[in-house]
């Protein structure tokens, strides 16, 4: 009986070491645990915190890049005032010129300028009374189908789009088709404000927006500058030069050596070559409206910087708009 006696504790206490073992383990699991969270939470806001500070870093990147832009515009307009000749803006203008990108506070820093003359403004499709200016609507028909792209399919629904009524013109699209997709929305009415708008309209899917988007714009230009457009919307701004091709290549060719700094230049070159020398007064040899893009990069993260510029002269630049992405 007392050797009995004596075996129950022992059984006992090594049931309460076996206890306290596991005890012991599974504490230290989840001590374990508590530290790796505590290190993953403290890693991830370390870098969250890194990143932002590599995000900022860049946006001041493609601001700066933006200033230089802007400051090429003025410098180009404060050259041409001193030299007491016409401005004339080509593809050999300062602000126009390719530049590399830049190494700048342990970053890079990229610009691009591009003038808006150089693209059709298809705000004035819809004269401000709401009538349809035919002679525009004759030239974006001949761009888009340039282009291959069916202008029956397209001119109709971008009329609805911007005139200030709901009546449907054939072929067309007012609110009463759009509020039927999802998500609805309404018929504009008024002018586009910028280019994305192209994407709401019937007809225009990505693929037609993206072949438009280099060839089109809404800033208030008129006039296409002849230095700086591409063949494309020469030939529909004169369709004379689509006739002649040798017309067109004479002037891309000259343009790139001795930009022109009037038409009668370019009526000359051509010397009345199947009528080409003929030139629409919709045609101009500068530009005034202006999309700096300045892009920054810093430690992997990007930031780009969109701004549209008026130029007013060799002081301060008009800033229409600025959108960063």
């Amino acid at each position: 009986m007392k050797a009995s006696a004596a075996i129950i504790p022992r059984a006992q206490r090594g049931r309460e070491r076996g206890v306290a073992l596991l005890a012991t383990m599974l504490a230290v699991a989840l001590l374990t645990i508590l530290v790796m969270d505590f290190t993953t939470s403290t890693s991830n806001a370390y870098r969250a915190a890194a990143n932002q500070a590599n995000q900022v870093r860049a946006y001041y990147l493609a601001r700066s890049a933006v200033n230089v832009g802007i400051a090429l515009l003025a410098d180009d307009a404060r050259k041409a005032a001193l030299s007491n000749q016409p401005r004339v803006d080509s593809l050999q203008s300062i602000w126009a010129l390719p530049l590399p990108p830049l190494p700048l506070g342990g970053g890079w820093a990229s610009l691009s300028v591009v003038d808006e003359a150089r693209k059709l403004n298809i705000n004035q499709l819809v004269a401000p009374n709401g009538q349809v200016n035919q002679p525009f609507a004759e030239t974006l028909a001949r761009l888009l189908m340039i282009l291959g792209i069916d202008p029956t399919q397209i001119i109709p629904a971008l009329i609805d789009w911007m005139d200030p009524d709901s009546i449907v013109t054939p072929q067309g699209a007012e609110s009463d088709y759009y509020l039927k997709l999802f998500p609805p929305y309404e018929a504009r009415n008024a002018p586009m404000p910028t280019i994305g708008d192209l994407r709401l309209v019937r007809g225009i899917n990505e693929t037609i927006f993206r072949r438009l988007s280099n060839f089109i714009t809404t800033t208030p230009s008129v006039r296409v500058n002849i230095n700086t457009a591409p063949p494309e919307v020469l030939m529909a701004v004169a369709p004379a030069l689509q006739e002649s091709p040798s017309s067109l290549k004479s002037i891309l060719e000259q343009r790139v050596t001795m930009p022109f700094t009037n038409l009668t230049e370019v009526s000359q070159l051509l010397g009345g070559t199947n009528g080409a020398a003929t030139l629409p007064a919709t045609l101009s040899t500068t530009s005034d409206y202006f999309t700096v893009t300045g892009m920054g990069s810093f430690a992997g993260t990007r930031t780009f910087i969109y701004a549209v510029i008026r130029r007013t002269g060799p002081g301060p630049q008009l800033l229409l708009s600025w959108n960063e992405d």
